[in-house]
């Protein structure tokens, strides 16, 4: 693999593993992206920063695609006539056409484009959980509840110590 060294030497991303290099994330070709928002519209309308966001829920945080990389692939898609692009609250939402919908894959046992095959992983499963945990922290943090708002912070705080407990085992 060849590093680009910066004038400070190597990026501190690169010798950690960190965003878009080695290990974490993973690069995907481009008809990866164009099959997993097909696959994503085939569910429901979205607007392009909601498939961003999903994409990154459902794998668990191994992938996060650019803006870079989604709005030109929707843009394709809506010129060759395959998704339609309606203003819903100064949003373009995106939908499939017809013809969108016979492109988008099929359903093959549970089985998206965005599957890597490495679910059996720890730092998947890690991700995975804390993913489920920052939604449900979402859904409570929504809620009027002060007595459950209350109750969550204690859990939370419990949950960063004993996970910066596990850190300093090392």
């Amino acid at each position: 693999m060849h590093r680009q060294r910066s004038r400070h030497g190597y990026g501190r991303h690169e010798m950690k593993g960190g965003r878009g290099h080695g290990r974490g994330r993973h690069r995907v070709r481009r008809g990866d992206v164009r099959s997993a928002i097909l696959a994503l519209l085939d569910d429901r309308p979205m607007h392009g920063y909601e498939l961003i966001t999903e994409l990154e829920e459902r794998t668990g945080g191994r992938w996060r695609p650019s803006a870079g990389s989604i709005y030109p692939t929707l843009q394709l898609l809506e010129d060759e006539g395959l998704a339609t692009a309606e203003e819903v609250d100064g949003r373009k939402v995106y939908s499939l056409t017809d013809a969108g919908k016979e492109a988008a894959p099929e359903r093959n046992e549970g089985e998206q484009p965005w599957e890597e095959g490495d679910e059996d992983s720890p730092r998947f499963e890690a991700r995975k959980e804390l993913f489920k945990l920052v939604g449900a922290a979402k859904q409570l943090a929504r809620a009027d509840n002060d007595e459950q708002l209350t109750k969550a912070a204690e859990i939370l705080k419990d949950a960063r110590r004993k996970l910066y407990g596990i850190l300093a085992e090392e």
